[in-house]
């Protein structure tokens, strides 16, 4: 019997619209997670703020690798080499060894007893928006862009509000954060889980797959547990997963330092600054995940002009952007750390200033690393993060004491100049081989004599 599937399962969106969504989603969702810090600076304390950061800076690093990137690999498993099943039974794994983790290192940590359940609860919450991330990467490969961003613009302002109620009502960080876990439960399990149904039950790919009797329909939202399978899955997205926890490492490393040496407080009012630099990386992100497949073509067409001259836009754009935010902080940085968060914050401005000498670097870099990935330089990226979270240890180790929040936006700046400079001489190796295999396919035809 042919599968059926119906209309709306089978309609998929153009480029321009699911870039749309995904903009619009993006900028909504991380404008509520930043809008957290500023509930917690207007209700709470900087203490708080501190803890609420430390929580994420301590579970990131270890939600971000057990996560393996496995939503970009599987969005990009255009041949379905492996069921969604089986992405699903490894993020279950590695989401409760990295729980396992986290409660270990609060327990190994010398952190008080508030401070342990903030990272507990905060893991809770990172872990439950990791099991949405894998339902992310199969509406991704469906290019069902629209549903992800309606989940993100339904998450985002609920868990905003639950979070400030709970700060509210209880005058602590844990309870704020457990309405946050509620909230990304109930859109994970009454949204994201239908929309998934949805291609599930209807894509004509899958619907094939289930009717040649490779897999059982019903059972398709069930994980898989072939170890074997899961083994090989799990190898091909180890690299992705470690470069991803080396980024979110080498971002963090200067803020273990300041809640050690400094203590929640100075942490919190860094992180509340550092967050500011998220505006022009939201459109950093966008444009460069909409680059990303014209660049891409353009260098495995070995059209070196086009890839070079599409580069050097982007790069401009991020110089612009990054000089844009830098000359508006300097005019008029201490009024808006007083207007956003608190007079307090607004005596740090200098520290801001710098931060935004670390954003508008990143922002090139991150277009950089674009055109590093598009020519599929993929192996020396851990090496470059490697060096970067060498750096920012030894860094954070020599400035961070004496020099205070001060000293670790100092960290962000050499770490950045040292990104920046290995990205772009990577990218410099890519155009010159691709140069030299231009020359040389025009040589073996007898143009170039």
């Amino acid at each position: 019997m042919r599968p059926q599937f119906d209309q709306f399962a089978a309609r998929t969106l153009s480029l321009r619209r699911n870039f749309s969504w995904t903009f619009v989603g993006n900028g909504v969702y991380a404008g509520c997670q930043w809008g957290m810090l500023v509930i917690l600076a207007k209700l709470g304390t900087p203490e708080m703020v501190g803890q609420f950061v430390l929580g994420l800076a301590v579970t990131a690093p270890v939600i971000i690798f057990a996560n393996l990137a496995l939503r970009a690999v599987e969005a990009t498993d255009a041949n379905h080499e492996y069921f969604f099943g089986d992405y699903f039974g490894l993020r279950v794994i590695t989401t409760v060894i990295a729980l396992l983790i986290i409660m270990g290192i609060t327990f190994v940590t010398g952190y008080q007893w508030e401070m342990k359940l903030v990272i507990l609860v905060v893991g809770l919450a990172k872990a439950v928006e990791s099991i949405s991330d894998l339902f992310y990467g199969l509406l991704q490969q469906h290019e069902w862009m629209d549903r992800i961003a309606k989940s993100m613009m339904i998450k985002g302002p609920l868990s905003l509000a639950a979070l400030g109620i709970g700060v509210y009502l209880s005058g602590s960080v844990v309870w704020g954060v457990m309405g946050v876990v509620v909230i990304w439960a109930l859109v994970l399990i009454g949204y994201d889980v239908r929309s998934t149904v949805l291609v599930l039950k209807n894509s004509p790919q899958i619907l094939l797959e289930a009717t040649s009797g490779e897999e059982d329909q019903m059972g398709m939202m069930q994980p898989r547990w072939e170890m074997l399978t899961l083994a090989r899955l799990a190898w091909l997205a180890l690299p992705l997963g470690f470069t991803a926890m080396l980024i979110s490492l080498h971002t963090n490393i200067p803020r273990y330092f300041i809640e050690h040496y400094l203590g929640e407080r100075e942490l919190g009012i860094f992180a509340s600054m550092a967050y500011l630099i998220r505006a022009g990386g939201m459109v950093v992100t966008s444009l460069g995940q909409s680059a990303t497949p014209r660049l891409a073509k353009y260098y495995a067409a070995g059209n070196g002009v086009a890839f070079r001259a599409l580069l050097l836009k982007l790069m401009g754009i991020g110089t612009l952007l990054g000089v844009v935010a830098l000359l508006i902080v300097l005019l008029a940085g201490k009024e808006i750390l007083t207007l956003l968060y608190r007079p307090e914050y607004g005596e740090h401005v200098d520290v801001l200033v710098w931060l935004m000498v670390a954003g508008a670097i990143s922002y090139v870099s991150s277009f950089l690393g674009y055109g590093m990935t598009a020519s599929r330089y993929f192996r020396i990226q851990p090496v470059i993060f490697s060096v970067c979270v060498l750096l920012a240890t030894v860094l954070s180790t020599l400035l961070i004491p004496d020099h205070g929040i001060l000293g670790a936006a100092w960290v962000a700046v050499i770490v950045g100049c040292a990104r920046i400079t290995q990205v772009f001489l990577c990218n410099l190796y890519a155009i010159h081989a691709l140069n030299k295999q231009g020359v040389s396919a025009s040589r073996k035809k007898g143009v170039i004599q």
